[in-house]
């Protein structure tokens, strides 16, 4: 005997993307703010003044990577349940990338799901992490590993929190925007390559100009089976760097930063992007100051650590290779000996 569950079914989970001064926002239902100390520090005021809501409370959890885990979580899901949340209840991620994933991760397991919005503050989350909806949390085998497809209800990019990010934070940014660049938009690549993203104009172009990109592919391919999986050039290799580093010598930008140019390297080794484009890249990402080498001490054991990646299976490595500037190839056909010796070349 055979018993159907008939769940073909259309989900509309579209949303808008605001990108202005914070408008006022009103919700007839209980909301909880998740932040940081340094974003509350900085910004909460401004915040308060643009919202009202049934009841609003505030969730504080410490700040760093190294907190992106199961125990701020808890933190998260205990406040929700002591002041008793319900599914018409909302979340509202406000801070960095790390405060991104984890709202929306909370949001998205907290009852099976509740509703919630992306308020990014650093250049980072606003050009990359707080569009598409890919939440979780780290653990000791690596980065993100834990997590849900959850999309947010709208997200709101203020430029006026980016007045107080710091330089080192700012550029970490900048390395999400170029990667974006390379892989899907040479014109835009030109762009930057003569902009001054210091610049308040140029730097507005280019955060909706890099969130455009990524909002058409994620149209495309929401939960990563093909296309989107593209957007984690640099990724491959910087999820190795960040594990082997304890997530506390760079920050997720400056190991992509890095990733790219081990990327870029590979791709020339197989022929898919000439040397002078490589440089180019190279050449833009140290013009904000980014890192572009990190010593290999052990080739083989960062070989082993790609396979903790999610894109990688048992017996294949996924990599996210450029090709030349504007396009990209998704391919788990590399021969082991080159990226070896592509790893045995940032030994020194």
């Amino acid at each position: 005997m055979q018993v159907n569950i008939s769940l073909k079914q259309v989900v509309d989970n579209s949303y808008d993307i605001t990108i202005d001064a914070l408008p006022a926002l009103s919700y007839d239902t209980k909301v909880a703010i998740i932040t940081n100390p340094k974003v509350s520090g900085l910004h909460l005021g401004y915040l308060l003044q643009k919202i009202t809501a049934k009841e609003l409370y505030i969730i504080t959890v410490p700040d760093g990577e190294g907190y992106k885990n199961q125990a701020s979580i808890d933190l998260i899901l205990e406040s929700l349940f002591n002041h008793r949340f319900n599914r018409k209840s909302l979340l509202i991620a406000f801070g960095g990338g790390v405060i991104g994933d984890m709202t929306g991760y909370a949001s998205s397991i907290y009852q099976r799901g509740i509703d919630f919005v992306q308020i990014p503050t650093t250049l980072l989350s606003q050009v990359d992490a707080s569009v598409g909806g890919k939440t979780g949390i780290n653990n000791s085998y690596g980065k993100n590993l834990i997590g849900a497809f959850h999309q947010p209800r709208a997200v709101y990019i203020d430029p006026h929190f980016l007045e107080t990010l710091p330089k080192r934070e700012f550029a970490a940014g900048v390395a999400e925007v170029v990667k974006m660049a390379v892989t899907f938009n040479a014109a835009f690549f030109n762009y930057l390559e003569s902009a001054d993203l210091n610049d308040k104009a140029s730097l507005q172009e280019a955060i909706k100009q890099a969130v455009q990109t990524k909002a058409d592919v994620v149209a495309k391919d929401e939960k990563e089976h093909g296309l989107r999986a593209a957007l984690n050039y640099g990724h491959t290799f910087a999820h190795v760097i960040e594990n082997e580093t304890k997530y506390t010598t760079y920050l997720h930008g400056e190991a992509v930063a890095i990733g790219m140019v081990m990327a870029n390297l590979l791709a020339v080794k197989l022929g898919l992007m000439q040397e002078s484009e490589a440089e180019r890249v190279k050449t833009l990402l140290e013009k904000y100051g980014l890192p572009t080498h990190y010593t290999v001490e052990n080739p083989q054991s960062f070989y082993d650590a790609f396979f903790l990646d999610k894109k990688s299976s048992d017996a294949t490595i996924t990599f996210i290779l450029p090709v030349g500037i504007g396009d990209v190839k998704i391919t788990d056909s590399v021969d082991k000996e080159i990226v070896l010796e592509v790893l045995e070349s940032f030994k020194k």
